[in-house]
C-alpha cells in the first residue's frame, strides 16, 4: 500500500497526501522554473526533509541523554546547479538553545549524521552542516 499519494493539479502544482494521517502538502514549481513560487518546491522539500530528518535523529539522541532540544531550529539553504538542473548543495545551520558538553555535542551531531535522507542523496550533493550552540546549559550523560 502506498504511503504517499501525489495528485497533479495543473499549473505546475501538486497535492501530496500522507495516506496514514491524511495530511496534505502543496508544491509549486519555483519562479526560476516557470512556477508561481506560492508553495514549497519539490527541491526545497528535499532540503527540508534533510533538515527535519537530522533534527529528529538529534532529538532522539538528546532524549537518551535526558536533555531537551525543544526550540532548536535549522536554517536551510538549497543551492541549485544547471546542466543538468539539480541540487548541488544543501547548507544547514543548526541553532541549539543550550551549550552542551563536548561529549553530548558529539553524540547529538553524530546522530544527525546517520540521517537516512542524507544517506540517500547522491554523493555529488554537498551537505554543509554548521552547529551553533547557546551558552549556559549543560548535559549530564546518565
Amino acid at each position: 500500500m502506498a504511503t504517499i499519494q501525489t495528485l497533479y493539479l495543473g499549473d505546475l502544482r501538486t497535492e501530496i497526501t500522507h495516506v496514514q494521517s491524511g495530511n496534505k502538502v502543496m508544491t509549486d514549481a519555483p519562479t526560476d522554473n516557470n512556477g508561481k513560487g506560492e508553495y514549497i518546491s519539490p527541491t526545497d522539500m528535499v532540503a527540508a526533509a534533510l533538515g527535519s530528518c537530522m533534527l529528529t535523529l538529534m532529538a532522539l539522541a538528546a532524549r537518551r541523554l535526558e536533555i531537551e532540544l525543544k526550540g532548536t531550529r535549522v536554517e536551510i539553504q538549497k543551492v541549485m546547479a544547471a546542466n543538468p538542473r539539480r541540487i548541488a548543495e544543501i547548507k544547514l545551520d543548526f541553532y541549539f538553545p543550550g551549550s552542551y558538553t563536548d561529549r553530548c555535542r558529539r553524540i547529538i551531531e553524530g546522530a544527525g549524521e546517520t540521517c537516512p535522507v542524507g544517506k540517500s542523496l547522491h554523493p555529488d550533493v554537498k551537505q554543509t552542516v554548521t552547529y551553533h550552540y547557546a551558552e549556559a546549559s549543560s548535559c549530564e550523560v546518565k
